[in-house]
């Protein structure tokens, strides 16, 4: 195709979305007899009436109407592509909304706002922290960050950290109360502080491994929390057992103030991933936060893949 078909079949989508040839004219900085001339041309090249043309207004006909059908999204999908190509050249400002857990929130998004934000001052983050599955489409976020295995099929999933494991410790005070467990079932004799999931409605249960296969324990105790420094608190105060991230437990651990048990059963989870609508431009501001998410190390050793 020569450079002055594409010129042509631009200028008849401007004439199809304005029905009018001057104010089409207007727009594209020529004048109204030299785009009625392009139209014609274009016309006979293609062999077939495209424009229904009259005193007061021009209407595209039935061949004119499928050509426009299929011209509109390819120039807008062009036209993205140069918008985005001149994003690069600026800087990338804005705002950022991003849904995670405690822990992730934590563990990955905390450690690298200082960098961030002196890199990228005209970003604004909004973080929203909270356990609740978000339907980031209809919350109007840009991305969440869960474990991979919980992201919707129809999500981009971007894979930004390793596995990790859970620990289950209890304080030296509560086991001179109660015996170590020395399997997962030994838990119903426990008193278990339990975690409430408002994505489940209820109690999370602890989940193990054993003999190869998966398993889940729904324990049960006198107290229930939806906070993962407050589950801390109530184990080192001597509450009762606890079941959280291994790197919220092991500073404690290392000091003597929690002993950890169940160790063997305690199966890795899926590392965390970033997940976000399936778009083809990505805006450069959550483009530039994922590259961060993925680049600054975290702490407790926990790294990006």
């Amino acid at each position: 195709m020569k450079r002055h078909d594409f010129d042509d079949l631009a200028a008849f989508v401007i004439v199809a979305e304005e029905r009018s040839f001057t104010k089409a004219a207007a727009r594209l900085g020529i004048s109204s007899s030299g785009l009625s001339h392009m139209m014609r041309q274009l016309e006979e090249r293609l062999g077939m009436r495209l424009l229904a043309r009259t005193t007061r207004s021009v209407a595209t006909t039935e061949a004119g109407e499928r050509l426009l059908l299929t011209l509109q999204p390819a120039f807008a999908e062009i036209n993205r592509g140069l918008q985005e190509l001149g994003n690069l050249r600026e800087k990338p400002s804005g705002t950022v909304r991003i849904t995670a857990g405690k822990h992730a929130a934590t563990a990955l998004v905390m450690p690298i706002l200082p960098e961030f934000h002196r890199t990228y001052p005209e970003i604004k983050v909004e973080l929203i922290v909270g356990d609740r599955f978000e339907d980031i489409v209809a919350s109007r976020f840009d991305a969440g960050i869960r474990f991979g295995e919980r992201i919707d099929k129809d999500m981009i999933g971007l894979r930004i950290g390793p596995d990790i494991r859970a620990a289950v410790v209890g304080s030296p005070d509560y086991f001179a109360r109660y015996p170590q467990p020395k399997t997962p079932h030994d838990l119903a004799d426990h008193d278990c502080v339990t975690y409430y999931m408002a994505s489940f409605g209820g109690a999370y249960a602890w989940e193990f491994e054993e003999d190869g296969r998966d398993i889940e324990v729904k324990v049960s105790g006198s107290f229930m929390v939806n906070d993962s420094d407050m589950m801390i608190e109530a184990a080192l105060s001597g509450s009762g057992l606890v079941y959280a991230f291994e790197d919220f437990t092991e500073q404690h651990v290392a000091s003597g103030r929690l002993i950890r048990v169940l160790e063997d059963y305690c199966k890795p989870f899926s590392g965390y991933s970033l997940y976000y609508p399936s778009r083809r431009q990505m805006p450069p501001a959550l483009s530039v936060f994922i590259e961060a998410l993925r680049a600054i190390p975290k702490r407790s050793g926990y790294q990006a893949a």
